[in-house]
């Protein structure tokens, strides 16, 4: 691995001008972008920052989230990963670091400052980072990771919101324009255009935008409907990539045995890849690179459970080497749920919200982390007076049962409990602000040994 050129596009393969690269690595999410379940907040990220802000005061809040900022991922982190055989990290990151609402178009510096010291942590140890905004102004999906609280992704009707990205990427092209170690640019993560006129047309706009500034970096697009669909996006672009996200059934939080039946549907080995065929038909179609930019487990806790779970890892692991698709693995860190490396259980951060997880979990309130198994007898008259009255509600992206669960679980009660989470930190000061950030520090972390085995099983020559 040089890291001297900047990586290309050259038929079906990305490529460093000595050869082609697969891209193997994680996701940093919780980082610049935090979502409810990695880091163990109920809602989106701005509620609970508002949340925080009114309990904690500016100065320790601003002490708590700047240390958060810092330790998450650092020198250790980078080398932990590099020393499994990983070459790429995709960094998420929520518009509001670099544009505030009441401020558009001004962008602040400091958003860059966080970018740059990961991005050139990451160079270091030869790893490549892609760029992902993975929260835009107005939200282009209907779920809580893109900072979203209310099911409504308003980007796609508003040109304002669509202007702002544009905007914010013109200036994070002119940034990074020659940095050889940015592997590329994931201008929107999981967009969700439920009409699927704008998309396209959008893509289009924001590629001629960034072309105009860099014309040398890679483009990954994500496919919409949660990069799933890619039928509304016409002819590839040229130096692009698309990115499908690849779940499989039986890693989600309520999937059944594997191989086994999950939501009604029996899934083995043959299903998975056959999913997987299904969803990156389009860059076999087109001639392009494939790149999983996000797939993975959730973890259970119970052994056996896990250990079909790993085997499912394995499985899509070795479909994806076979069909010669890069990947990021979806998440590097958290508290326990999917990541690598996760805060320890008897850490003071874990104590301290340790009954609102729990609360959390009773009500089904994170959509990735819980099930509404306690509140079944809340959720099925809920169903059943839709079922009754509604029979042919089928609301995008994924019916009436996952709308009514995200409306009531996911935005209502979830509003509802993010004081809960806020009232943890009551009475804390600013040193122990610091204390309870350093919780996801790597030094202070345990790793998940049987996924980092498999990972290293899976090192790549290529560059």
């Amino acid at each position: 691995m040089t890291g001297g050129a900047i990586l290309r596009v050259e038929g079906s393969a990305i490529t460093a001008g000595d050869g082609p690269v697969l891209l193997r690595g994680f996701g940093l999410g919780g980082w610049m972008n935090m979502e409810n379940f990695i880091t163990g907040y109920p809602g989106a990220e701005s509620q609970m920052r508002r949340a925080l802000l009114r309990t904690m005061g500016r100065e320790v809040y601003d002490r708590f989230f700047d240390r958060f900022l810092e330790v998450f991922f650092t020198d250790d982190d980078a080398a932990y990963l590099a020393s499994l055989g990983l070459n790429s990290l995709r960094i998420p990151f929520n518009y509001r670091h670099f544009e505030d609402d009441g401020e558009p178009f001004t962008i602040k510096p400091q958003g860059f400052r966080l970018l740059d010291r990961v991005v050139d942590t990451c160079a270091r140890h030869g790893i490549y980072t892609i760029l992902d905004l993975h929260a835009v102004p107005g939200a282009q999906n209907q779920h809580w990771h893109s900072d979203n609280p209310t099911q409504w992704a308003s980007f796609w009707a508003h040109r304002h919101f669509q202007d702002r990205v544009v905007h914010l990427w013109e200036h994070l092209a002119e940034h990074y324009r020659a940095n050889p170690w940015v592997a590329g640019y994931n201008p929107v993560n999981e967009p969700a255009d439920a009409e699927g006129s704008t998309i396209g047309p959008f893509y289009r706009r924001l590629e001629a935008a960034i072309r105009a500034v860099d014309p040398e970096h890679i483009l990954f697009l994500d496919g919409n409907r949660y990069s799933t669909q890619f039928d509304q996006l016409g002819d590839p672009l040229p130096n692009t990539v698309y990115t499908a996200h690849d779940y499989a059934l039986p890693g989600f939080v309520d999937g059944g045995p594997y191989p086994g039946v999950s939501r009604g549907q029996y899934v083995d080995r043959d299903q998975v890849e056959e999913t997987f065929l299904a969803r990156t038909a389009y860059m076999r179609e087109t001639g392009t690179p494939i790149w999983v930019g996000e797939f993975g487990p959730v973890y259970t806790g119970d052994p056996g459970r896990d250990e079909q779970r790993y085997r499912l890892l394995q499985d899509q692991l070795e479909i994806f080497a076979r069909h010669d698709a890069s990947w990021a693995l979806w998440t590097y860190k958290d508290i326990g749920l999917q990541g690598l490396v996760h805060a320890r259980p008897d850490s003071a951060y874990l104590r301290r919200i340790a009954p609102v997880v729990a609360k959390k979990a009773r009500l089904g309130v994170d959509s990735w982390g819980a099930t509404d198994a306690h509140i079944r007898h809340i959720m099925q008259p809920v169903e059943d007076l839709f079922a009754r009255e509604f029979p042919a509600f089928a609301p995008y992206p994924w019916g009436a049962q996952r709308w009514i669960a995200g409306h009531v679980r996911h935005v209502m009660l979830a509003e509802a409990m993010v004081d809960d989470y806020a009232g943890c930190f009551a009475g804390v000061g600013p040193e122990e602000a610091e204390r309870l950030a350093d919780a996801f520090a790597f030094t202070n972390c345990r790793v998940r040994t049987p996924l980092a085995d498999i990972l290293a099983g899976h090192r790549t020559e290529s560059t």
